[in-house]
């Protein structure tokens, strides 16, 4: 399908988001379910399975060996403890934690006192983290990370001429979907390049026909399009920040028509 396809404006009666449900009562989803009366499931495409000690070690990565963390995910943070725990490694008090946002480094207090530790975070961009970074640039980096690490962030810790090596402590896993099989939504949304390759890997003749795709950011947008789906619903944007704000807009233009 060309790049350039118009997006389909049809009337919506159900939603799919790749993801699990979320836990708050308070999401944005459950009202806008409720707000616009369209029925909203929620089915994780994908799912992340944690690296074994053997693997971890198979990588020549010695914990005792880095002083300084990256962390720029909350996933990242459980298996690095998780890792820690089963090593039987007593973390140093004196480690310093790099975090790519303020909601990352804070959720290190499930693990650490928080004021205890050397805790720094950015503004949630890669150009965040290479400030802080610069500040700090001393010490060995270790990025626990996933076995599908994008480019941008190896590319700028080599720029900075840091010591610092990566591990995989742990994997994205493409989800089981085969009930799905003969269920029917009006909308999917992605929020990862994994999430459309796990559509197509559980779906290989999937046929979008009039299923409206929504995705989230441009690398997910990029891989929509070179499976050749139409992409009527993108996120972000001035407009919709965030993916219910897009999805509210689509969906109260499209039901509006008769």
């Amino acid at each position: 399908m060309s790049k350039n396809e118009k997006p389909v404006l049809k009337k919506v009666k159900s939603i799919l988001v790749s993801q699990p449900e979320p836990q708050n009562e308070k999401s944005p989803y459950f009202n806008l379910s409720k707000k616009l009366k369209v029925k909203v499931d929620f089915r994780p495409f994908i799912h992340v399975e944690g690296a074994s000690v053997k693997e971890v070690r198979r990588q020549k990565i010695d914990l005792s060996e880095y002083n300084s963390i990256i962390f720029t995910s909350r996933t990242a943070i459980d298996h690095y403890f998780r890792i820690a725990e089963e090593m039987r490694y007593n973390i140093p008090n004196t480690h310093r934690y790099f975090c790519t946002s303020e909601a990352i480094a804070k959720y290190l207090q499930k693990y650490i006192v928080y004021r205890k530790r050397r805790i720094l975070f950015g503004d949630g961009t890669i150009k965040g983290l290479e400030e802080i970074i610069k500040k700090h640039p001393d010490g060995k980096f270790l990025l626990p990370s996933s076995d599908k690490l994008k480019p941008e962030l190896p590319e700028l810790l080599n720029k900075l001429k840091i010591n610092w090596k990566s591990g995989m402590f742990f994997r994205t896993v493409i989800s089981d979907l085969s009930d799905l099989a003969d269920v029917y939504y009006d909308v999917l949304v992605f929020f990862s390049p994994s999430g459309i390759e796990s559509l197509f890997h559980n779906f290989p003749d999937f046929k979008q026909n009039d299923t409206r795709i929504a995705v989230f950011g441009n690398n997910t947008y990029r891989a929509a399009i070179e499976r050749g789906l139409r992409v009527d619903i993108k996120a972000p944007s001035k407009e919709a920040p965030s993916m219910t704000m897009a999805l509210e807009k689509y969906i109260k233009e499209a039901n509006k028509r008769k």
